[in-house]
Formats: C-alpha cells, structure tokens, sequence
C-alpha cells in the first residue's frame, strides 16, 4: 500500500492533532510528526495523538532533532545525540509511529570509512538499548544531500546490516542533490530502489521534493513543479511495488500537503 502525507503540520494549523485531521480531509494517509527542534511532547499526548491516527487510518512516523551528530569529536555532544534519538523513540513508541528519521552527522575530518566505524558504534548502542526498552519504531537513518554530512545508502548500508531494528530511509531529493543531479529516469529510481531492496525488503520510507543544489550538495528544498528531479520519474517504480511492500512518501516540498496531493494524483490513487 503506498501512504501519503507531508513532513510536519500544514501551516494552516497549529497542533499535530489539528494536523491528523486537516490531512486526513484532505485525502492524505500519512504523516511525518517533525521534533527537528527537540522532543517536548508528553507521553499522554503522544498516545492521544497515536489514537486519532489510527482511527483515521494515518501512518505515522517522527523525525528526531537536527541537533545530532554521532561523529562528533565532542563526546557531550555525542551523548546529548543518542539522548535525542532515545526521546524521540519513546515519544514516537507512545504514538504507535512505525520508524523515526535521524540525520546522524557529520565526517569532520575524519576519513568517511572512520566515521562510518563510529557512527555504527553509536547507533549501535541507541538500537541496543531500544530492544532493551520494548521499543518497537525502526531507527530510520536518512540518505544525506550535502557531501559534508554522512549518510550516503551505501554507508548507511554498513551499520543497518548490523541491527535488525536500524533501516534507510531514502530522500531522493538529497540523493540527486549530492551527486550532481543523477535523478533523470525511472531507470536512475530503480537502480536507487534495488540498492534499498538488497539492504531491508519490508518497506519504504521515502522523503521527496526538488530542489537546488550546488558543487557542494544541497541548497534548499523546491516545490515539485520545479521538475528537478521530475517526480514523473517515481511513478512506474512506486506503483509496481505498492504490492510487494508498504511504501510511505513524505513530501518535503515548501509546499507541504499541497505537493503531496500532487503526488498522490500522479500516481492515480
């Protein structure tokens, strides 16, 4: 089944919970909960919010704090980053949200191979401590779009092969962002779509938007009629895995909800 929705609230509401149901009127079937500027929500409303959800039949997933950074020679920072991945998971566990998103940092001057030994170590000890906990969201680890942040699929490879409870979450945005603008087919989306299938095979999270970029990466996310990438593109590889496994797409677009349902009619649904 594919699940649509955006990243965080339409701005024409102010709470998560007025968000599930602006959404769900909308005709949309998911939705990104952003703590990107720290965790502050109770377990109560946690669970109430998870509630309206599943009556309204929307999926939910949550993005941890920007503030993380696994890789950090800082060790408080490295501390106060798993701290971050570990409250978003119990606040997301509380809401019945099936992954969280982490950007989980920076190479710094370390060789990309070093930072990949560490930031396995440490996400290592958060998915540890998460089975320990009875916590059931995966630790979702998103594909990064500046060439400075860690998180190519390939590294993010090395440490999910490691954890059962530690998956890739593809942006196809930052993806085509880092690498020059190699978005330019269905075939490109299907080669980016059998190297997540060789990594985890149950489902998808996926962020899409366009956007702007430069020698370095990422500049800033576009709406989808910016046509780079064209999400014309996505349509074949999305609908012939709607069958085979869940595939939830987040739009990052300025536009939020509005390009999601302009996604959602691309694909027919």
């Amino acid at each position: 089944m594919i699940y649509i929705g955006p990243a965080g609230a339409p701005p024409e509401v102010r709470s998560t919970e007025e968000a599930l149901y602006y959404i769900h009127k909308e005709g949309l079937n998911a939705l990104e909960v952003e703590f990107v500027r720290g965790v502050r929500m109770s377990e109560v409303l946690a669970k109430k919010i998870g509630k309206i959800a599943e009556d309204l039949g929307i999926k939910l997933s949550a993005h941890a704090p920007y503030y993380i950074n696994l890789n950090s020679v800082k060790s408080d920072t490295v501390r106060k980053s798993k701290e971050h991945i570990m409250n978003t998971l119990r606040v997301a566990h509380a809401m019945g949200a099936y992954e969280i998103v982490v950007h989980a940092g920076y190479y710094g001057k370390r060789s990309h191979e070093e930072s990949t030994e560490i930031i396995k170590r440490e996400v290592g000890e958060c998915a540890e401590k998460a089975e320990e906990e009875g916590l059931s969201p995966y630790i979702g680890l998103e594909t990064m779009g500046k060439r400075s942040a860690w998180g190519t699929l390939e590294e993010i490879a090395e440490v999910c092969k490691c954890y059962r409870n530690v998956v890739p979450v593809v942006d196809f945005a930052h993806i085509h962002a880092r690498f020059g603008g190699v978005i330019k087919s269905s075939a490109d989306v299907e080669r980016v779509m059998a190297e997540y299938e060789k990594i985890f095979d149950k489902f998808i999270h996926v962020h899409f938007s366009c956007i702007e970029y430069n020698i370095k990466g990422e500049k800033k996310h576009l709406p989808i009629n910016a046509k780079d990438p064209d999400f014309v593109h996505f349509i074949e590889p999305i609908k012939k895995r709607e069958k085979k496994y869940d595939i939830m797409l987040i739009s990052e677009s300025p536009l939020l909800d509005k390009d999601a349902l302009v996604m959602k009619e691309m694909l027919g649904l």
